[in-house]
C-alpha cells in the first residue's frame, strides 16, 4: 500500500477507533461485547482490536490508544493514535487489506473531535441535539418579520 493510500485509510479509521476508545476506555481491546454499542463504536472497537490485538480485560493498552481512552477529545492524543495506526498499516499489507474490508462495513459519516457530534443513522452523540429530520433541499435561517 502506498503512503498516500495509508494516510487516507488512517483518516477514515481514526474517528471510529477514537469513538470506541472514548466509549470503552481501557476495555476497548477486551473481547467482551456490549449490546448497547452503536454501530460506529462497534466498528471502531473491531478496527482497534484488529490493529492493536485483542487484550484481556485489565491488560495494558498500547500507549497511543490508552491516551485516547483517557482523553478522547484531545487533538494531540488523537494525532498520536493516527500515527500509531499509520505505522501499523504501513508495516503489514495484510492488516491494511483487512482494515479496508472492515471499513466497507462503515455505518455512514462520522466526525469525532472537540465538540464534534458522532452521527450514525439518526442517532447523534456529542455536543449536539437532534430535533426532527431534514431531507432533500433544506434552508435553515430566519425570516425578517415586520
Amino acid at each position: 500500500m502506498m503512503s498516500g493510500d495509508v494516510a487516507q485509510v488512517v483518516g477514515e479509521i481514526a474517528p471510529y477507533v477514537t469513538a470506541a476508545a472514548g466509549a470503552y476506555g481501557v476495555a476497548v481491546l477486551a473481547r467482551t461485547q456490549e449490546e448497547a454499542a452503536t454501530a460506529t463504536v462497534a466498528l471502531g472497537r473491531r478496527l482497534a482490536q484488529r490493529i492493536f490485538g485483542v487484550r484481556a480485560e485489565g491488560e495494558e493498552l498500547p500507549e497511543a490508544l490508552a491516551d485516547v481512552a483517557e482523553e478522547p477529545h484531545d487533538p494531540d492524543t488523537v494525532a498520536a493514535l493516527r500515527r500509531a495506526i499509520r505505522k501499523a498499516l504501513l508495516a503489514d499489507e495484510e492488516l491494511a487489506a483487512d482494515v479496508r474490508a472492515l471499513l466497507g462495513q462503515a455505518p455512514g459519516t462520522i466526525r469525532a473531535g472537540d465538540g464534534s457530534p458522532v452521527v450514525v443513522g439518526s442517532v447523534i452523540g456529542g455536543d449536539s441535539i437532534q430535533i426532527g429530520y431534514v431531507g432533500g433541499d433544506a434552508h435553515i435561517g430566519s425570516t425578517d418579520r415586520d
